[in-house]
């Protein structure tokens, strides 16, 4: 007989974000597996409201990305009504009324506490997915701070900020589209020459540049950009954005390369340049 997995409480989520070193006042955003954790109290809504309690005074932003569902053939983003392509917490808090939605036509988010309107204000003006300004971008400018629960970099959506703001290439499609937003109150929005993610040399299997962001992994450790928990059965990361992304900045100074077309050791020459 095998012993049940115990249910997750608001009180376990607490004690685990405090160990973590993420504070009430942070900036949060967090992608989960919910598979991998187990079971919550109240499902994927327990873990929201969770996380809301304990940010008092910070805010929470949880992705709830359309972009295998926003494209040219289908160029409408419609925040009231679509659907996000990246999981039930995704689903889940796009459509809960104590938040506010983005308006970013692939990449929207949904805002929970202190001043979160004013966080993603002006998101349909984006015609990239991770512009600098933007939402994700301004994770650096505030300190924010990437919760990975049950997943990995591969996941770790902050990182395309990164290379928009040091404007790697064979990140964004050549060739952009007119999308269309439509806000809370139905009003349409025009979204011209939106350009989407693409990027040339991945292997037939690999869905984007993403899933080689674990490349990422040995570099951010030694950076300490990233430290280790576990909530449930869930191998959890906590990730410094501003270290992150400086650590980024580094490893691209000196990239003969593009690390993430391919699984790569990133050597170490290219990241301990400022410890010399």
């Amino acid at each position: 007989m095998t012993e049940e997995t115990p249910v997750l409480t608001k009180q376990d989520i607490h004690a685990f974000l405090s160990s973590m070193g993420i504070r009430p006042t942070d900036t949060l955003t967090i992608h989960a597996a919910l598979r991998q954790v187990g079971p919550i109290e109240n499902g994927a809504d327990g873990l929201i409201e969770s996380l809301k309690e304990y940010l008092s005074e910070g805010l929470l932003l949880v992705p709830t990305h359309t972009w295998a569902n926003v494209n040219p053939k289908n160029p409408v983003f419609d925040v009231r009504h679509t659907v996000p392509c990246i999981g039930t917490l995704a689903r889940v808090a796009a459509f809960r009324k104590d938040g506010i939605r983005s308006l970013h036509p692939t990449h929207s988010m949904a805002a929970f506490g202190k001043n979160a309107r004013a966080y993603i204000e002006g998101e349909e003006k984006s015609r990239t997915p991770a512009p600098v300004g933007g939402a994700l971008s301004r994770l650096y400018d505030v300190g924010g701070k990437v919760l990975l629960l049950g997943i990995g970099h591969e996941r770790n959506t902050y990182l395309h900020a990164v290379d928009e703001r040091i404007d790697v290439q064979n990140r964004i499609a050549e060739k952009g589209f007119d999308a269309t937003v439509i806000d809370w109150d139905g009003n349409v929005i025009p979204c011209p020459d939106y350009h989407p993610h693409q990027v040339h040399g991945l292997p037939e299997h690999v869905s984007g540049c993403s899933e080689y962001y674990p490349n990422y992994k040995k570099a951010f450790e030694e950076a300490g950009a990233v430290h280790y928990g576990q909530l449930g059965n869930a191998l959890c990361y906590v990730c410094d954005v501003k270290k992150m992304t400086d650590r980024m900045i580094t490893i691209w100074k000196h990239a003969d390369r593009d690390m993430c077309v391919c699984d790569m050791d990133i050597p170490e020459s290219w990241y301990k340049e400022e410890q010399a």
